[in-house]
């Protein structure tokens, strides 16, 4: 069981300590580090966060939307952790420090985190004669996100790093993404709302897809609310002409992924979650 995290205190504008909610002991496979070694086997972090928010609200109308579904942040950041390639340690924890901070959407409701704190932990990188660790802590204020407008609605620039990229695209209602594929460009993808069509099909919120270069796909939201889709480019994207090629609908493979969300979820592809409004 992780030790405890060292939290400072953090109130809200009118002075009121700020709720906590812990995650502690999250085990990801990743890669991590400047070592020939550890830039091709990937090694076990340990991660553990405490988001600051209100949960007032949630604990009088019991709604998730109102405060934070850990078990599909523990999905969320499992996902970044292994989609991303990291030369430091101290690159990871700004990553996910920034994902946590970042507003939330229409399609994936919950509460704003006003600040976070984040440890990583690697436990096998001396061969455990010492355990390295390190702690940061964000407040949401300091934070800036540039977006860029699209055809399709939006890209939310969450973090880029060296050698990766990670963003949020924001499909409008009735938007379209074209079949395109990247050929310079290794992509990691992780559905975040539940009205998607990818491939011309239904796709579950919390799944994932690892797109190899040149993998074409197409995204559709024929729903009333922009839906979101997390993004991992490595390298980070850059647009150039050239690097994307349009393919024909008819031509789009099927996709296969991963849920990273818990087997219980109960929302269903194309559907609106209940939880929101």
């Amino acid at each position: 069981m992780s030790e405890p995290l060292h939290l400072p205190p953090v109130t809200d504008a009118q002075g009121r300590p700020l709720d906590i909610i812990e995650l502690r002991g999250l085990t990801v496979d990743c890669i991590v580090g400047v070592y020939r070694r550890e830039r091709v086997v990937a090694q076990p972090l340990r991660l553990d966060v405490a988001l600051f928010l209100d949960t007032r609200e949630a604990a009088a109308d019991r709604r998730l939307a109102h405060t934070v579904h850990y078990g599909r942040l523990a999905g969320e950041l499992r996902f970044l952790l292994e989609a991303c390639r990291f030369e430091l340690v101290e690159s990871a924890a700004e990553a996910v420090c920034r994902y946590l901070l970042v507003p939330p959407t229409p399609d994936a409701p919950r509460a704003q985190v006003r600040a976070a704190t984040v440890r990583i932990t690697k436990p096998e990188a001396l061969a455990g004669r010492v355990i390295p660790s390190i702690q940061v802590h964000r407040l949401a204020g300091e934070m800036h996100y540039p977006a860029e407008e699209k055809p399709f609605g939006r890209v939310d620039i969450i973090h880029e790093g060296e050698g990766y990229g990670i963003y949020r695209l924001r499909i409008r209602s009735g938007g379209l993404i074209p079949s395109q594929a990247h050929r310079m460009v290794e992509e990691s993808e992780m559905v975040l709302g539940a009205g998607l069509l990818l491939q011309g099909r239904p796709v579950a919120r919390g799944m994932a897809f690892r797109w190899p270069r040149g993998f074409a796909r197409r995204y559709e939201n024929p729903s009333p609310l922009e839906q979101t889709v997390l993004r991992v480019d490595r390298p980070r994207f850059v647009a150039s002409e050239g690097m994307i090629e349009e393919t024909p609908e008819a031509e789009l493979l099927p996709a296969q992924g991963q849920s990273y969300y818990p087997p219980d979820e109960h929302a269903v592809p194309g559907g609106i979650d209940k939880e929101q409004g």
